[in-house]
């Protein structure tokens, strides 16, 4: 047994347990459906905060004129070569992207609430900051498609996402658009 390969080996315990047991039809069915739904709920999981990461290039004004393009990755964002440790809070429902991003409500997009520390004395392009002086606590991120949307927020508590929080908010630093 020494000479079979780590495979191998998990293959031959599975078919002496397969001999010893007999496993009824009926029962692998319902393992291999269990298994298949297990499956393709992680892989739906992994889709929706897969598809922020990568690099994007800046597409509005505000954008290209303050952050330039930006990449993001599982626990770092990246703004005009600077790098912030970032860490996921929670998905957003569609309602609360559709106050914040004005998205269709169709929930073609997914978006997220990040924890991060930006310094408001951190300066990006032509010498701008994300918020003038006070720091940057919050990002929320929106993708649809090849586009993603992204709004800053600075204050200790998170934002809100209501029309009316985001109309009356004082914390809301900036929203910005880029595209793959």
């Amino acid at each position: 047994m020494e000479s079979l390969s780590h495979c191998e080996k998990v293959l031959l315990v599975l078919s002496v347990d397969q001999m010893r047991f007999q496993c009824h039809p009926r029962e692998m069915k319902r393992d291999t459906l269990i298994c298949a739904m297990v499956l393709s709920v992680l892989v739906c999981c992994m889709t929706a905060a897969a598809q922020e990461k990568g690099d994007w290039r800046a597409a509005s004004s505000t954008a290209k004129s303050i952050t330039g393009d930006v990449a993001l990755s599982d626990e770092k964002i990246f703004i005009n070569f600077s790098g912030f440790t970032i860490a996921r809070i929670r998905g957003l429902e569609q309602g609360e992207a559709s106050a914040l991003f004005d998205a269709d409500g169709t929930g073609a997009g997914n978006g997220s609430l990040y924890r991060l520390n930006v310094p408001g004395s951190k300066k990006f392009l032509h010498k701008n900051s994300l918020c003038g002086s006070d720091d940057i606590q919050w990002m929320v991120t929106y993708v649809s498609g090849r586009s993603l949307q992204l709004a800053f927020f600075s204050g200790q508590k998170p934002p809100a996402f209501t029309p009316d929080a985001i109309a009356n908010s004082t914390e809301m630093c900036g929203k910005f658009s880029y595209v793959r």
